[in-house]
């Protein structure tokens, strides 16, 4: 894997790239025989997550498959930080870059910015998470986050026998992935008519502290009566798992994540977690990338191209798909 430059201000990223480049691949001919050189830059929500060192994995094993393209790996650090990644993507467009992966933190927010790219002929590829219309885009490569949802609803019913209370903990407003897993979810659990939703509203935030403290106060009022809880973002399990240990609840209220962690592996061999909803990050950022090189090259592309989901559980976990599955390759 060629060296990757970690970067947290634009002035570094300038100073990277005029250097040597954030990562490159050796140019590659071809079909008709010239030389490729190509510059994507690939914008993901936040740099901090597991996630999204797999999904940048996946980017650079695109390219280095493809041969002649340079990735451009830049992302604000937190995935709530919106106008960092305006930013980042305004910037790729004044370094001309050839095209853009981007998983847009708001669906609205990134509207105009990936319009201003388009506009200037830079192709875009939406991964991750939607964009609200408007911007004419390669394609959108990600997980059915509706069917995660509704795979997590499965789940949480079998943990619980199909009856009880249960809490939906939601992540940001705006964000377009993590709705569509939320609404699978309650759209899943309509068909157990013994399942009843007590809370649905309320948000744990970007990360596992902020969801902790959501959790500890939503137990404070739930807690007694509770049957389970989906979280439906790694740092959201993460949090909703400390709040479960801390209460000494974390087997008794059945809990199901989206995304895993290491701590999520152990909860689920220990009996605290009763499924993950897997997705394919690596997948995701070499689908991203071979999409759009492709369309570079003149070839037309699917408007949506799933990447897959799965769930992990305690019976299953060590399969080798699920293994794979629970325990990606990343950049660090």
């Amino acid at each position: 894997m060629n060296p990757v430059c970690k970067l947290w201000s634009l002035p570094l990223l300038v100073a990277c790239l005029l250097a040597s480049g954030c990562s490159s691949s050796s140019n590659a001919p071809q079909a008709g025989g010239e030389e490729r050189n190509l510059r994507i830059a690939v914008i993901p929500k936040g740099t901090s997550h597991e996630f999204w060192k797999s999904v940048h994995y996946g980017a650079e094993k695109a390219a280095q498959e493809i041969g002649g393209v340079e990735v451009i790996w830049r992302g604000p650090v937190v995935e709530s930080d919106t106008g960092s990644q305006i930013e980042v993507v305004k910037y790729m467009i004044t370094m001309q870059v050839d095209g853009i992966v981007l998983a847009p933190n708001q669906k609205g927010g990134l509207v105009d910015a990936v319009d201003e790219a388009v506009s200037e002929g830079i192709p875009v590829v939406i991964f991750d998470s939607g964009l609200d219309p408007g911007p004419e885009l390669v394609s959108y490569v990600a997980t059915d986050n509706y069917k995660g949802g509704q795979l997590a609803a499965d789940q949480m019913a079998e943990a619980i026998g199909e009856k009880g209370n249960v809490i939906l903990l939601r992540y940001l407003a705006g964000s377009e992935s993590t709705e569509q897993r939320e609404q699978g979810f309650l759209d899943g659990l309509e068909k157990y008519p013994d399942i009843n939703v007590v809370s649905s509203d309320q948000r744990g935030g970007d990360n596992a502290t902020s969801s902790k403290e959501k959790v500890d106060q939503l137990l404070q009022l739930y807690g007694q009566d509770l049957a389970g809880i989906f979280a439906v973002c790694e740092p959201n399990a993460n949090g909703t798992l400390e709040a479960l240990r801390n209460a000494g609840v974390n087997k008794q209220v059945k809990m199901i994540a989206f995304d895993p962690s290491d701590a999520l592996i152990e909860a689920l061999r220990d009996g605290s977690c009763s499924g993950i909803v897997l997705q394919d990050p690596v997948q995701m950022g070499y689908q991203s990338v071979k999409t759009l090189v492709a369309a570079l090259d003149g070839q037309e592309a699917e408007d949506f191209i799933s990447t897959g989901e799965y769930v992990a559980t305690p019976e299953n976990m060590d399969e080798p798909r699920m293994k794979e599955l629970l325990q990606p390759a990343i950049i660090e």
